[in-house]
Parts: C-alpha cells; sequence; structure tokens
C-alpha cells in the first residue's frame, strides 16, 4: 500500500469519526435551540395576548358599558379578544394555536381538556409557578405547548363571575347560570396555553443540521484537496524522482543526472546525503578501478 492510500485513508476515517462526533452534538444542540427559538416565539405572543387582553379591560369595556345594559357584547370579554386577535395573527403563523382554556368558563368553547386541566391543576398547586412548557402526543404526532396561568388579579373580572346575581343581565341571557361563576380573587382559574407541532422545530433543526454537515463536507473535501497536493509536491514527488535515480545507479547507469532539489526541509537534507553518499560511491569505483 503506498503512502498516499495509507495517509488518505487515515485521513478518512479521522473525518468519518469526526464528522459522527460532530454530526451527534450539533444536531442536539441545534434542536435545543430551534425548540427554544419556537417557545420564545409563542412566549412573545402570549405577552402580546396579555396586552390584550390588559387594554379589553381598560379601555374597551368601559366604551361599552352602556350598550351591555342592552345586549351582551363579547367584545367586552378579554379572553374573547385575546382569542379573536390571535386567530388574525394564526394567517401568519398557522403552525400555532392559541386558547385560554378554564375550569369553569362561561362561554363552553373554552373548557379545557383532561390535559389542560391538568396544567392548570399544576398551576394551583404551585402559586410560585409562573410558566409551563413540554410536549405531548396528538392524533397528528408530538405537539409543543408553552402555558401560563390566568389568575383574577383584578377585582372587576369579578363582576361577572363572582355571582349569578353581580352579573350582568345579557350575559346571563346569553350563556345561563350554569357555568363561569364562583371565580375568586387571586385564584387561578385557567390557563394561557400555545401550542405548535413538534414537526416545526424539528424541521428547523433538520435544515439547520443539513447546511451545517454540508458545510462540514465542504471544508473537509477542501483541506483533503489541498493536503493531497501539498503531499505531492513536498513528498512524493521527490521521493519518486530520487527513487528513479537510485534504479538508474543501481542498474549501471551511473552517470544518471543528480537530483536537483535547493530546499530546506527533511526531503532536502535526505538528497544531500543521498548525494554524498552517491560521491562517496563514485570515488570508490575509481579507485578499484585504479
Amino acid at each position: 500500500m503506498r503512502l498516499t492510500t495509507k495517509f488518505n485513508l487515515v485521513l478518512l476515517i479521522v473525518f468519518a469519526l469526526g464528522l459522527g462526533a460532530a454530526g451527534y452534538v450539533s444536531y442536539t444542540v441545534l434542536h435545543k435551540h430551534a425548540r427554544e427559538e419556537v417557545l420564545d416565539h409563542a412566549g412573545m405572543m402570549m405577552e402580546a395576548a396579555l396586552a390584550i387582553r390588559g387594554y379589553t379591560v381598560k379601555e374597551i369595556r368601559p366604551l361599552l358599558a352602556l350598550q351591555m345594559k342592552r345586549d351582551f357584547l363579547p367584545q367586552s370579554v378579554p379572553s374573547y379578544a385575546a382569542t379573536q386577535n390571535f386567530a388574525t395573527v394564526r394567517e401568519t403563523y398557522p403552525e400555532y394555536t392559541y386558547k385560554e382554556a378554564a375550569l369553569n368558563p362561561t362561554n363552553p368553547r373554552d373548557s379545557a381538556t383532561d390535559w389542560e386541566t391538568d396544567i392548570i391543576h399544576a398551576f394551583r398547586n404551585n402559586q410560585e409557578l409562573a410558566e409551563i412548557s413540554g410536549e405531548r402526543d396528538t392524533p397528528t404526532g408530538k405537539s409543543l405547548y408553552y402555558a401560563r396561568p390566568i389568575r383574577i388579579k383584578n377585582k372587576n373580572c369579578l363582576t361577572c363571575h363572582s355571582t349569578v346575581e353581580a352579573a350582568p343581565e345579557t350575559m346571563i341571557k346569553l350563556y345561563g347560570e350554569q357555568h363561569g361563576f364562583g371565580w375568586q380573587l387571586d385564584e387561578v382559574v385557567g390557563s394561557q396555553i400555545v401550542s405548535v407541532p413538534m414537526s416545526l422545530p424539528l424541521e428547523k433543526a433538520r435544515q439547520e443540521f443539513l447546511i451545517f454537515m454540508a458545510s462540514l463536507v465542504a471544508i473537509f473535501l477542501l483541506i483533503f484537496i489541498v493536503i493531497n497536493i501539498m503531499l505531492n509536491r513536498l513528498i512524493i514527488r521527490r521521493v519518486r524522482e530520487m527513487a528513479h535515480i537510485s534504479d538508474e545507479i543501481s542498474t549501471g547507469h551511473p552517470d544518471a543526472p543528480a537530483f536537483s532539489d535547493t530546499g530546506e526541509d527533511e526531503i532536502s537534507d535526505l538528497n544531500k546525503s543521498f548525494t554524498r553518499m552517491r560521491r562517496s560511491l563514485e570515488k570508490a569505483m575509481k579507485m578499484l578501478e585504479d
């Protein structure tokens, strides 16, 4: 096996091991970063929903107070405003879904499912818990969710949710008096939940992983080519030339041209030693002839 073949074989083995290790580490890191990026987007959407809720309570509800005496207007409900605005956001980010799930909502649309109920109870059992994120299985695959508690901090919210007697008649006429009452101040009544399929962060991680690995392979190929060119020019070609001259001399051609090399590396040192040996051999042959 020639020197070039051995060298390239070792280089390929080292590269394969390095590529495997780099691929494993990079995919793990990229997957984590993609997941965090999706959760960051979900957090920003959650903040936007909170801002809309606050704006509805402070700005919109007072303007609709008179109309509420004649007809109940859902535009005055913070959760309705946040959900409707998020529906507009979904036109740009269709992968994301938003829900304000509650254990005892006025609107049955907001009733918590089993897994949402578990999240709400987690917030209830730990008052210091500010957010929860995780993965769950769905019929269409894994889904990533980000949740925050809905806590009653504004006593004005209790106007519609404390007792049936205190609630607006127009609201009772629309939704009935069976649900959405008995809420308490500082009580966790539900949770804001943003969900997104895991396919989104996985696809982002896959694309970035492919770009990284392709770049790594391209860099290796460039290094591989450069090293082989340098190996051939600086070592292999010069050694072959010296070997050819040695063969010429050993087969009875003492007039073979000398190897011209003016470098200062190890091959040049070898050539100098070879030239001295050749001259000594020529002198010895002349002495024998005389």
